[in-house]
C-alpha cells in the first residue's frame, strides 16, 4: 500500500501504525504490544541512531501514539492527556538541534563595507580578524544583519520543526528539546512533515475505529475528497468505498457531499450577514478556525457559523442510523481536534488520516479492486480540497440558487497568507470581504496525513471532479433524503 521510495520516517510510522493495527484486529495488541519494538527494530545493530536501545525507545513512544496515549518524556514520565492536543513530542526522537539561529559561515569575506555590524541594533556584531562574529548572548535573532550581508554568509538555523510552526508554538526547552505550547498550537501538524527526526507525532485512534468494528458496532465510513489519487492513479470513489466495505465499515459516504450542502448553507449565510458583519471567513478548516480561536480571538464573530462538510456529513448519517459511529478519514491532523469540539461531537466519533487507514488495510491485506459506482457529490463538493475550492462551490451554489453575493474575496493559500489576512483584518485594514481560509499549502491536498505528492493529488482531484456524473451542487443534495439536519456550528 505505501511506496517503497518514502522518507524512512514515514516507512517506521507506517510500520508501527500497521503492527498496531494487525495486533488489534487478532485482538492480541494487549500481549503483543511490546514485541512490535524488536519486530521492527531487530538485531543489534543501531541503523539510524547512536544505539538500538533507543531506535526501540523511540518505536515505543510511537506505539503508544498509535493506541491513542500520549508519550512518556526522556525521563520515563507520562504526559498528561489533552483531548484538544493532537500533535505531541517524541523527546528521545528529538535530536536538539542547534539553537544558535543565526551563525556567520565560511561565505564572510571580512567586507570593507561592514552591513551585518551596521545592521544589528543590539550590539551583538563584531569584527575580529577580518571575520564577522556573532554574541549569542546579545543576538535576539531580528535578522537583519542576515538580510544585510551582500554574500549571504550569515546563515539562519532555525530548527526545522521551529521554521514550520505558523503560530509560533513550538520553543526549547533547558535540554534543547523541542516543546509545544499548547495553547498556541492549531494542530495543523506542519511540524511533523517537517522534523526531519520524526520527534512530531499525532495520536491515533485507530485501535477504537479496529474495536467497534469487531464489536459489531454500525461503524460508517466518510472519506475526503483529497483521496483522490491516495491509493493509485484512476482509483474511483467507487474502488474506494469497495475497500473500505472490505476493511469492516457498514456503509461509506464521500464528504463531498456534505461539502455540496456546506456551499449552499454558507451562500445563504453570507448572503444574509456579510453587510452587517463587514467580512466573514470560511469555517471548513480546522487549523485556520484555531488559529482565529487562539491568535486572533477578537475575529470570531466573524467566522462563518456553518459546520464543515466532515460534520455536515457526520450528521447526516447520525440523524439517518443514530446508533451508528462515524469515522472521517483525510489528510487533515486539525480534524482530530475538531472532532471534539462541542459542535462536532454529536456528528463525528473518529479521525483518521489516509496515512493509518493505509496501515489498517496493509494489516488486513486489503488490496483496492476497480469498481464503479454513482457519484455521491458534484466536482464543486470534491474541489473543496484544493485551495479556492470553497468560494467557487459558494459562488456556485449562490448562482444555482439565485442568491446575489455581493464578496471580494482573500483567497489564502497557506498558513503565512492566512495569518497575514487575519492580521490586516484584527486592525481594519482588510480590503476584501470574505476570507477562505486554508493553512495547509494548496488547500487539503497537502495536509499532513497524505500519502502523495501535492502535484500528483491535484491532478486526480482535477481529473475526478471533472470526470463526476453530477455537475450541479443541488442536483448532489437531491440525494440527501431522510431527516432534516442542522448545518449550524
Amino acid at each position: 500500500m505505501l511506496k517503497k521510495d518514502i522518507p524512512v520516517v514515514q516507512q517506521i510510522k507506517h510500520e508501527v501504525l500497521k503492527e498496531v493495527a494487525a495486533l488489534a484486529f487478532d485482538g492480541e495488541l494487549e500481549q503483543g504490544k511490546d514485541d512490535i519494538p524488536y519486530k521492527i527494530i531487530p538485531g543489534s545493530k543501531a541503523r539510524f541512531r547512536c544505539c538500538v536501545h533507543k531506535e526501540r525507545e523511540i518505536i515505543r513512544q510511537r506505539v503508544r501514539l498509535a493506541r491513542g496515549k500520549s508519550p512518556r518524556n526522556s525521563r520515563g514520565e507520562l504526559k498528561e492527556r489533552n483531548d484538544n492536543q493532537i500533535v505531541y513530542v517524541i523527546e528521545e526522537a528529538c535530536e536538539g538541534c542547534p539553537i544558535h539561529r543565526f551563525q556567520v559561515t565560511e561565505n564572510c569575506q571580512g567586507c570593507m563595507a561592514k552591513k551585518c555590524l551596521e545592521a544589528c541594533p543590539f550590539g551583538a556584531i563584531t569584527i575580529a580578524g577580518k571575520r564577522a562574529h556573532i554574541d549569542q548572548d546579545k543576538c535576539r535573532e531580528c535578522g537583519r544583519c542576515s538580510k544585510a550581508c551582500p554574500y549571504n554568509a550569515i546563515a539562519d538555523l532555525m530548527r526545522p520543526c521551529k521554521r514550520s510552526c505558523p503560530v509560533g508554538a513550538i520553543s526549547m526547552d533547558d535540554e534543547k528539546k523541542a516543546v509545544i505550547d499548547e495553547t498556541k498550537c492549531i494542530n495543523c501538524g506542519a511540524c511533523t512533515t517537517e522534523c526531519p527526526f520524526g520527534a512530531m507525532e499525532d495520536i491515533s485512534c485507530i485501535v477504537n475505529v479496529i474495536e467497534d468494528m469487531k464489536n459489531d458496532r454500525e461503524v460508517y465510513a466518510v472519506f475526503a475528497p483529497s483521496i483522490a489519487g491516495q491509493f493509485g492513479k484512476d482509483v474511483t470513489t467507487g474502488a474506494i468505498k469497495n475497500a473500505l466495505i472490505r476493511l469492516g465499515f457498514d456503509g461509506t459516504y464521500e464528504v463531498a457531499l456534505g461539502a455540496d450542502w456546506v456551499a449552499v448553507h454558507e451562500a445563504k449565510e453570507v448572503a444574509e450577514n456579510i453587510d452587517e458583519m463587514g467580512f466573514m471567513t470560511t469555517s471548513c478548516c480546522p487549523a485556520f478556525v484555531a488559529m482565529v480561536e487562539k491568535h486572533f480571538p477578537k475575529l470570531l464573530p466573524h467566522v462563518s457559523n456553518t459546520v464543515s462538510p466532515m460534520v455536515a456529513i457526520g450528521r447526516y448519517i447520525k440523524a439517518e442510523h443514530p446508533k451508528s459511529k462515524v469515522v472521517f478519514i483525510g489528510p487533515c491532523m486539525a480534524k482530530k481536534a475538531e472532532s471534539k469540539k462541542e459542535w462536532a461531537r454529536d456528528a463525528i466519533d473518529y479521525v483518521i488520516t489516509f496515512e493509518e487507514l493505509a496501515a489498517m488495510m496493509d494489516a488486513k491485506n486489503i488490496e483496492i479492486h476497480e469498481k464503479k459506482e454513482k457519484d455521491d457529490a458534484s466536482g464543486y463538493g470534491r474541489g473543496f480540497a484544493k485551495s479556492g475550492g470553497v468560494y467557487d462551490a459558494v459562488c456556485n451554489a449562490a448562482k444555482e440558487n439565485n442568491i446575489t453575493l455581493n464578496v471580494i474575496p482573500q483567497k489564502c493559500n497557506g498558513a503565512e497568507e492566512c495569518r497575514k489576512a487575519l492580521m490586516m483584518a484584527n486592525t481594519g485594514r482588510l480590503n476584501e470581504n470574505f476570507i477562505e481560509g486554508m493553512v495547509c499549502q494548496d488547500g487539503c491536498i497537502g495536509g499532513p496525513g497524505t500519502l502523495l505528492s501535492v502535484v500528483k493529488t491535484k491532478r486526480e482531484l482535477d481529473k475526478n471532479a471533472k470526470e463526476s456524473s453530477i455537475k450541479n451542487i443541488n442536483d448532489s443534495l437531491n440525494r440527501l433524503k431522510g431527516k432534516e439536519v442542522d448545518l449550524k456550528r
